[in-house]
């Protein structure tokens, strides 16, 4: 034993180079390999205090490259090139591991002072620019901030073939490029030659897959727009999904410029249905004209026109008649009831179908079927809903002795209630009109008012020559009528027929109602109509009219109407998606004295940036909710004014994953501590951030909030349930508010919200979304934005509008109801069944190779139905899709190159 501890003893100490203690005699463990473990570590992990030592190769290398350092520093320049050559071959032949540093590199880092000394004596020459080639390489090992010498050398050294030296060279050069830049650019020193030198690194990256990388260095080097030079049918899709999918994250006004880059270099490869969204989300006019008249092929300007038709877009101009069916919506509501009955879903759901009292708590299942006009009224609405667009229901559509069901409510139910037959008529403007105009001579005049508003709903988002709806609302009888409902639901209707259209004529139309003399409820509605029309355009005349009104000394008393604030939304929905252009108007607005105009400013803010995502923005709201606010008639614009802020987070977060969440982390502590005005504003934003689409999170929050202490709150919170389920049948939301539905059995004003969260959850039967998102989810529908942004202004004091008389102000939801559905077409439009895989769409940014688009997808048959975060694709490849998404109406074109099996 005493033999074996000597061994271990002088194998120890010639491994390490050290002197032993020579009294205390160290029993060294061994590994399983028979290794010596000293001091816990295993002998190739101990610390070497002396010189490394070096296998016998590497001492080799590290000899031969000493020796060429010492041939630079010699007096005979025969050897310099031969030198540097052998040295290049050394760096560049190397093999090492990922994470370390090559050996050449290594064993050339002591020399490299003296290498860039040898560089300042060598005269100018080839030689010298090949020292600065190695010098570049060397630098590389240098990871000081100050210290940028790879890209110093790579400028001196510009001519040689900088792909040969790798990858991880490039990149690191990229990345020093970006720092010097940022460095000159702020100090005005000239930066051409880094744009010489990155032009020449784009191409390299974009051979090897990283487009990445070079669409964040042109970025950084503000040179973007010369992107479209570099790409090529290979790579053009892959850069472009980058640079889409980067958009939220940037600021303005990159933003827009990434997508008018993506947009030139998709027309550069005809594919225009790419090039159309960008347009789309670009907001111009123009350029969507000059993408649909330059895509040429008839069949592909039937698949824009469809794409056009969904945003809600109107082109004029001399179009042919199959494409303006597509453009005009035409055939949307045939689609969606041949949807229906492939569905086996065409028979008409009554209200008990959706209430199930039975499954009510027997002691109040008939306590909250009190037959009254609110409960009657309730059932209206209800049964608008789920029974919406299929032209058939059990209720108010019967012919014979029950159509009195509208004699069930009474007053502004009436209305209402009339108001209903548009829902379920709607898209169905063709025989649709025989069955309501019934209703339009009628004595009573909520009844004419409510025909006027059930034909601007069904009209919604259908483009007829014959313009039905301007015809029959424009009429002076309606909107110069002696009570005012009659007037409003003209204007309402008129709003909800023409969303989107921009049409100059009804502009003037509504102009002279917001500049009338009439009451404010009626110019309020036609200043949110107006902005309707002109959503996202800016229009002018339309601006200056609602800012004469709040400009205007005289009015200073109106202005406290609580209608008022929806001027100010018209005025805000104007500038949708507009982003810095706004800041004119809100130069005015900040002139003004009043309440109103603070409130309105951060409404035209929250528009202006609406789904962009941007955090600024965000803060800033954040930062308006965290002020104390003193509750008084007086402040009712500034206690409006955090209601907004409060919506304006969910609505300019709406677009942006990640942001969703942080939003919703936020949302817990404004409810923890904010005013009661915040409080109540917070259910509908979080409805905001997920409309028809039921997350778990959510509305387990909101079922929390709908039995809040304050019941303003609560009514919120079950409106918000009703909205974040919109259309999906969710089961578990079901079962929650039916148990709402017994707990508020007394009180009439939660319960009859309750019912409308229970017809908004069923709405179309399950086929409907009203998500704003649109196209895979890039484009964001600025009409269906308006329509639920007019719904939630309203809900803010749902007691003073929803709950009291002016419920009718639910149908803006319709702006934003359309079939989530996909529906394949051939090329004459024709219905056509193919097989489809349906997944949970996946994010396939930036993945190498051909990754998979869906995930735990099914096969089925068109037309299907798509969820919330659903992709479609086809099984095979029997025919070509000329949309680039498989969603809505699609076209498919039979593939040439297709052989069938058979």
């Amino acid at each position: 034993m005493a033999g074996d501890n000597e061994l271990s003893k002088g194998a120890a100490d010639k491994g390490k180079g050290k002197a032993v203690d020579e009294k205390q005699p160290e029993v060294v463990k061994k590994d399983e390999n028979g290794k010596p473990i000293v001091n816990g570590k295993k002998d190739e992990d101990k610390i070497i205090d002396g010189p490394e030592e070096l296998s016998e190769e590497d001492q080799q290398l590290k000899n031969e490259l000493d020796m060429l350092v010492e041939r630079l520093t010699e007096s005979d320049a025969s050897l310099y090139r031969p030198s540097l050559e052998a040295m290049k071959n050394f760096i560049k032949t190397s093999t090492s591991s990922m994470t370390a540093v090559p050996k050449p590199l290594k064993f050339l880092r002591p020399h490299y002072e003296n290498l860039t000394k040898l560089y300042e004596q060598w005269p100018e020459g080839d030689d010298r620019t090949s020292l600065a080639d190695v010098l570049s390489v060397i630098g590389m090992t240098f990871s000081d901030e100050d210290r940028q010498d790879t890209l110093k050398y790579r400028l001196l050294a510009p001519t040689s073939d900088i792909g040969s030296w790798g990858h991880e060279y490039v990149r690191h050069l990229a990345l020093e490029i970006g720092e010097v830049y940022g460095k000159r650019f702020a100090t005005d020193e000239p930066v051409t030659e880094l744009h010489q030198l990155a032009k020449t690194l784009v191409p390299l990256f974009l051979k090897n897959n990283a487009e990445a990388d070079a669409v964040d260095l042109l970025s950084e080097l503000e040179i973007i727009h010369e992107l479209p030079d570099f790409v090529d049918e290979n790579t053009y899709s892959r850069v472009c999904l980058y640079m889409v999918s980067m958009v939220n994250l940037l600021a303005y006004p990159d933003n827009t410029n990434f997508l008018q880059v993506a947009h030139d270099i998709y027309t550069k490869y005809n594919q225009w249905t790419q090039a159309m969204v960008l347009a789309i989300r670009l907001n111009n006019k123009a350029l969507m004209e000059a993408d649909f008249q330059n895509s040429g092929d008839p069949a592909l300007k039937k698949q824009l026109a469809f794409l056009l038709a969904r945003q809600k877009e109107w082109l004029d101009g001399d179009i042919d008649e199959d494409v303006a069916e597509c453009l005009g919506n035409l055939r949307l509501s045939e689609h969606f009831k041949a949807l229906g009955k492939e569905l086996n879903i065409l028979e008409p759901k009554t209200t008990e179908d959706i209430y199930k009292t039975h499954l009510e708590s027997s002691r109040v299942a008939g306590m909250t079927n009190l037959d009254s006009a609110r409960h009657n009224l309730a059932a209206g609405f209800v049964n608008a809903f789920v029974n919406a667009g299929f032209s058939n229901d059990k209720m108010m559509l019967v012919e014979g002795e029950k159509e009195s069901w509208v004699w069930k409510t009474k007053d502004e139910g009436m209305l209402s209630t009339v108001a209903s037959m548009g829902m379920l008529l709607l898209w169905d403007v063709e025989n649709g009109l025989d069955k309501i105009d019934k209703y339009t001579y009628a004595d009573e005049e909520m009844i004419q008012a409510g025909s006027a508003l059930a034909i601007g709903i069904m009209n919604s988002g259908i483009k007829l020559d014959s313009d039905p709806a301007m015809a029959l609302l424009s009429d002076p009888e309606r909107l110069e009528h002696k009570n005012p409902m009659v007037q409003v639901a003209s204007v309402m209707g008129l709003g909800l027929a023409y969303a989107g259209s921009n049409k100059p004529e009804l502009t003037e139309i509504l102009v002279s109602v917001i500049n009338s003399p009439y009451e404010m409820r009626v110019r309020a509605m036609a200043a949110l109509a107006a902005g309707l029309v002109a959503v996202g355009s800016g229009n002018s005349e339309v601006t200056e009219a609602i800012i004469t009104i709040l400009l205007d000394e005289d009015q200073k008393h109106a202005l406290n109407d609580k209608w008022a604030r929806f001027l100010g939304l018209g005025l805000g929905l104007l500038f949708v998606g507009r982003q810095e252009e706004v800041e004119v108007v809100q130069e005015t607005l900040r002139a003004i004295e009043h309440p109103l105009a603070k409130s309105t400013l951060v409404l035209t803010d929250i528009c202006a940036w609406a789904g962009t995502g941007a955090v600024l923005k965000i803060q800033e709201l954040l930062h308006i909710c965290n002020e104390h606010v003193e509750e008084s008639e007086e402040k009712k614009g500034d206690e409006l004014l955090q209601a907004y802020a409060v919506l304006g987070i969910g609505l300019i977060a709406m677009g942006e994953d990640i942001g969703q969440e942080m939003v919703l982390r936020q949302f817990g502590h404004l409810m923890h501590y904010g005013e009661p005005n915040i409080r109540r504003a917070v259910p509908l934003a979080m409805a905001l951030i997920s409309p028809s689409n039921p997350q778990m999170k959510v509305y387990d929050t909101l079922s929390r909030y709908s039995h809040d202490n304050d019941n303003d709150v609560a009514l919120s919170a079950i409106f918000a349930m009703g909205l974040v389920g919109a259309g999906t049948n969710n089961a578990r939301l079901a079962q929650l508010l039916r148990q709402l539905a017994s707990y508020y059995h007394r009180d009439q004003e939660s319960l009859f919200m309750v019912r409308i969260a229970q017809g908004l959850l069923h709405m179309g039967k399950g086929t409907m979304t009203l998500n704003p998102f649109h196209t895979d989810r890039q484009v964001l529908s600025k009409v269906s934005t308006a329509g639920l942004l007019a719904v939630l202004v309203a809900m803010i004091d749902s007691k003073q509008f929803i709950t009291d008389k002016d419920h009718y102000l639910l149908y803006f939801l319709v702006t934003a109801m359309y079939p989530r559905f996909l529906v394949t077409l051939d090329e004459d439009l024709k219905p056509l069944p193919v097989n489809v895989r349906v997944g949970q769409a996946v994010d396939v940014v930036g993945q190498a190779g051909r990754p998979k688009t869906i995930t735990g997808w099914q096969t089925q048959s068109t037309p299907v139905i798509l969820a919330y975060g659903e992709r479609a694709e086809l099984e095979d490849e029997k025919y070509i899709s000329l949309s680039s998404t498989l969603e809505g109406l699609v076209i498919l074109r039979k593939n040439p190159e297709w052989e069938d099996d058979k």
